[in-house]
């Protein structure tokens, strides 16, 4: 998922991760408009499922939503497991992939992603090198600041980086890695070795295996684009899909219908999409798909925008292709379905948990239509025991 964030990551694809901060808050301010007053007032909402979950963080301004989300979605594992409620470090897992991405730069002599960016695999392949630490372990507030602030990083990372594929030696030295990794720890706080948990010494590798437990080979990663053969793998073409992984091709409704079998049967699913819309209110804590697209709205039908349930427009493949291909769709942030909901007129919603903090009317948490979902979705990462078993089957699983 890319933008970048505090909300969201916008910022290192268009603009370079030197330029990270004022892209965000260039988001961070498009974001500010979509409001309607009293909205909270005008929507009935009624829980249907609310499955169980850590509270709600802030990622700060950095572009970690892949990480704070994902990491979310397996605290939802543990506690489905009936292991002990723990919030784990997303910055542990950013710091991790940031040392790889560095790696694959290299290697790819720069034509590769750089930026806070990432995927939940790399949350996924973080715990399968390097494992986990509880957030208390490691918070990656370093130099003096309440919550992330990676700009000033990023940038470094970024020069040093350059520095080194200029290759102004004519030669690499295996020095570079230690310079690159030294940027990321000063900011980030050294690399937790080992360290005490409820009273019992722990290295990453062992908590991740003794205390998280979680199989990262018992995880799919799907998406639904029908450019491509459904029930195939194939590596998705996003930015932040920068180790080049495969996702699992299943068309859009029946995605959908796996995320509702999955939440019926007690799987949460961690959920990458595309939030730069006029439908996406953060504040309101509401996202749907218009029936009308904003530049054909009055003023007054712009004004009432979450001011209750409103018709949507009807989402198809095509629509859905087409919004990828020419950029309206773009993969934005990373969050967590936790449940689903209905409305006063009995629509259902997705809840969404995400990381921007307490902030908007419900405390963190959206209520996304299946609408937006199937038109706006990059991705999601779901337990295999949460997809059902026709699909498995079709995908030779």
């Amino acid at each position: 998922m890319r933008k970048i964030f505090y909300p969201i990551f916008a910022a290192t694809l268009l603009f370079g991760s030197a330029q990270l901060a004022t892209a965000q808050d260039n988001l961070v301010n498009s974001l500010s408009k979509n409001v309607s007053e009293n909205s909270k007032d005008a929507f009935k909402f009624t829980e249907v499922i609310n499955l169980a979950k850590t509270p709600v963080e802030n990622q700060g301004s950095s572009g970690t939503c892949w990480s704070y989300s994902g990491n979310s979605f397996f605290e939802s594992e543990m506690l489905r497991m009936g292991k002990q409620p723990i919030q784990l470090s997303a910055i542990f897992n950013a710091r991790n992939t940031y040392v790889e991405k560095g790696k694959q730069y290299v290697r790819m002599h720069g034509a590769t992603t750089l930026g806070d960016g990432g995927s939940f695999y790399d949350v996924l392949n973080t715990i399968k090198k390097y494992g986990a630490v509880p957030a208390e372990t490691y918070s990656g507030l370093n130099y003096g600041t309440k919550t992330n602030q990676f700009g000033e990083m990023a940038a470094i990372q970024e020069g040093v980086l350059k520095a080194v594929v200029s290759n102004p030696n004519g030669k690499l030295t295996p020095n570079w890695e230690k310079a690159y990794t030294a940027v990321i720890d000063s900011y980030l706080g050294q690399y937790p070795t080992d360290f005490t948990y409820n009273g019992k010494k722990y290295t990453p590798r062992t908590f991740a295996d003794q205390v998280v437990g979680i199989n990262p080979n018992n995880y799919l990663a799907i998406t639904s684009f029908k450019e491509q053969p459904y029930y195939t793998s194939y590596v998705l073409a996003i930015p932040d899909n920068w180790a080049y992984e495969s996702f699992y091709n299943i068309p859009m409704t029946e995605m959908t219908d796996n995320i509702d079998y999955a939440l019926k049967n007690g799987y949460t699913v961690a959920w990458a999409t595309d939030v730069s819309e006029k439908g996406f209110s953060w504040k309101n804590g509401v996202a749907y798909v218009p029936e009308v697209d904003f530049a054909d709205m009055t003023a007054q039908q712009k004004a009432d925008m979450f001011k209750g349930p409103k018709p949507e427009k009807v989402i198809t493949e095509d629509l859905r292709q087409a919004a990828f291909d020419d950029y309206q769709t773009t993969d934005d942030h990373g969050m967590h379905i936790v449940g689903t909901a209905k409305d006063q007129n009995g629509k259902e919603y997705y809840i969404v948990k995400n990381s921007w903090g307490l902030t908007n009317d419900y405390e963190g948490y959206l209520y996304v239509t299946k609408a937006f979902v199937q038109y706006k979705t990059t991705n999601i990462l779901i337990h295999k025991n949460g997809v059902q078993k026709q699909t498995l089957k079709k995908l030779g699983k």
